[in-house]
């Protein structure tokens, strides 16, 4: 059984400590800053629509309209100017960062990146309502 304790207060670590000390041999811990949240995830799409919406990439030569997953592998493998690539079958492919991986302080940086080119590109944030269901 996976058991999560967020150390909010000290009786949740007497209890992670308790369940530290019952776990069979074998069983691993990992303690560590939580990943991003659920709101913080949200919160990037509307900038990412907005630039799959109001700015072309060139691929292969030819400037085109690409997806917001495309814009999101294109700036998180351009953020913090880092270069992640990989050479396969005679071709380069850029590694985009996983922002699910990411810790609530570096997706804070991440998204307070993405907002800044927003703001330096033009691009305006596309927010999308959500679909009612027919009756």
């Amino acid at each position: 059984m996976k058991q999560t304790f967020i150390m909010a207060h000290d009786l949740a670590r007497q209890r992670a400590i308790q369940a530290v000390k019952d776990a069979p041999a074998g069983y691993a811990v990992t303690v560590g800053e939580p990943t991003r949240s659920l709101d913080q995830n949200a919160a990037q799409w509307p900038y990412l629509a907005g630039f799959a919406a109001q700015k072309q990439l060139c691929l292969n030569g030819v400037m085109q309209y690409v997806t917001d997953d495309d814009w999101k592998d294109v700036l998180t493998g351009c953020w913090k100017g880092e270069t992640r690539m990989a050479a396969f079958d005679g071709k380069v492919i850029m590694l985009p960062q996983r922002t699910s991986q990411m810790g609530k302080k570096v997706f804070s940086d991440w998204l307070e990146f993405l907002v800044a080119m927003a703001a330096q590109s033009g691009v305006e944030p596309i927010y999308k309502t959500p679909q009612r269901m027919a009756a």
